[in-house]
């Protein structure tokens, strides 16, 4: 992963600097997070993966989430080579994002030089690190899609016949594989193309823009993936009442200041505007890019920290050259700049450091269960309680755990009687949920106590759970605030 042949020998020694420390800081911040465990997200994808790897259930029957097969595919990978397993998707994802900063390096080098194609990678880097923008959430589809789509627009600048082009609609094709979400970076390089009238080279791009989304469906046919299924689950039903996205105005509206005016991002703003006056670089494709992507995510809706990663680019790339710029044109040395820089957007690293103190043998925290308020259990009980399930059920048994459960369910190794295992309440899921409990009786269910489950899951579903329960279970014990129940009278 050389740089360009205008680096020099130091140049390059700097560059991998930047990323050694930046892998090595993001494997800290992932993987001495709390519990040390699959996160909520990352517990669906490895189920969903190890229903398809392990157990021949493809995506969409063996469990449904509205994410792409790819990232199913990643975790079901993990889990064959690993078993149930947090790390080894968050090392993967950690070299994928470091090869997103090397691409963003060679992008800012082609249109803005050394000095700010180093200062950029350094402030994606840290903006990457962030709490804000998801840090240890590195496992997640937005860090393949900003990978491709950066080695996507850098094979285009970099672009010297048409195959180049080809390869720059390939890798964008697939970074709309993992996320819908860059098919508006897509519109972005359309656009500036159309508005330099390289219409050639639009044609040669969208040629490999369609075989990269290709890939995607013949993975579908080959492995017997509906295509009907992956449609209503990554886009139709994600637009149905009851869906991820489907947050009132005021919900949006206080979601929106947090995420990008109360919120670090704020300290990106005043030099990305100065780096639009910045002659040396393209701003027309950057400033596309960043407008689209925002445009994106307020699409959306939903404001999750980790669609912010989504943004960082451009941004990164408007401070960077902004920066070289001011310290070329006022004589001040880079290296002050950078200092400074690493300060102010310096990431918080106290979840590292007390997970850290566990590892060297400090015991951590007891919650205390069984009692009024009864709370909602962290991630790392949760997988405690998924291996009280496993060993206190057989491999062939049906075990549901009703909302909240995600960490349980991949940790307990035993399938959902559901295909909709997770708290989806659009109509169609609720309907299938129902469908799935009336065919499929489970050994085990799990039922939680606080006070989330009433506030969150919906009247119908928890009252369908209770006269499933009333009907053939009994009561066996609490564990970690679940009332657990078995399948017949005592």
């Amino acid at each position: 992963m050389p740089p360009n042949n205008s680096s020099t020998p130091k140049q390059t020694q700097k560059l991998w600097c930047i990323l050694i420390l930046f892998t090595a800081w993001q494997l800290t911040i992932t993987l001495l997070s709390d519990g040390f465990v699959l996160s909520f997200d990352e517990s669906i994808w490895h189920y969903i993966g190890r229903n398809w790897f392990r157990n021949g259930l493809v995506p969409y029957t063996g469990g449904a989430d509205n994410k792409s097969p790819f990232i199913f595919a990643v975790f079901g990978f993990s889990d064959w080579l690993f078993g149930v397993n947090y790390w080894f998707p968050r090392v993967l994802a950690t070299l994928c994002q470091t090869l997103g900063i090397y691409f963003l390096y060679s992008i800012v080098q082609k249109i803005a030089g050394d000095r700010a194609a180093l200062t950029a990678a350094f402030i994606y880097g840290m903006t990457l690190l962030w709490h804000a923008t998801g840090s240890r959430f590195v496992a997640f589809t937005e860090t393949y899609e900003v990978m491709l789509l950066l080695a996507a627009i850098n094979r285009y600048l970099q672009a010297g016949k048409n195959t180049d082009l080809i390869w720059s609609g390939i890798l964008a094709g697939l970074a709309a594989d993992f996320r819908l979400s860059a098919v508006f970076v897509i519109l972005a390089l359309v656009i500036y193309m159309l508005s330099r009238k390289r219409f050639l080279d639009l044609a040669w791009f969208t040629a490999g823009v369609i075989m990269g989304v290709m890939v995607l469906l013949l993975l579908c046919v080959a492995s017997g993936i509906s295509i009907q299924n992956l449609s209503l689950n990554m886009f139709t039903d994600n637009f149905s009442r009851g869906s991820a996205i489907d947050h009132t105005m005021a919900y949006k509206w206080q979601s929106f200041l947090s995420k990008f005016i109360y919120s670090p991002m704020a300290m990106l703003y005043p030099l990305a505007i100065a780096g639009l006056f910045v002659k040396k670089q393209q701003p027309g494709l950057i400033i596309l890019w960043l407008v689209l992507t925002f445009t994106a995510i307020n699409f959306i809706g939903i404001y999750d920290v980790v669609h912010l990663k989504e943004m960082l680019p451009p941004l990164a790339i408007l401070n960077g050259c902004a920066i070289a710029y001011l310290s070329k044109k006022y004589r001040f040395r880079l290296r002050y700049a950078l200092l400074l820089i690493g300060a102010l957007l310096f990431p918080r690293m106290e979840e590292a450091v007390r997970n850290a103190k566990i590892v060297l043998g400090e015991a951590p925290f007891k919650f205390s269960y069984g009692t009024v308020p009864y709370i909602n259990p962290p991630e790392g009980d949760r997988k405690l309680l998924g291996r009280w399930v496993r060993d206190n059920t057989r491999p062939t048994d049906l075990v549901l755990v009703h909302s909240f459960g995600t960490q349980v369910q991949a940790y307990s190794e035993r399938v959902s009687p559901s295909t909709y295992f997770n708290i989806t309440q659009t109509p169609f899921a609720k309907a299938r949920f129902k469908h799935d409990l009336e065919q499929n009786k489970p050994a085990m269910i799990l039922v939680p106590m606080f006070a989330e489950y009433d506030n969150l899951v919906d009247a119908d579903l928890r009252l369908f759970v209770q006269q499933l329960v009333e009907k053939g279970y009994h009561f066996e014990r609490c564990l970690y605030n679940y009332k657990v129940y078995r399948v017949g009278k005592k």
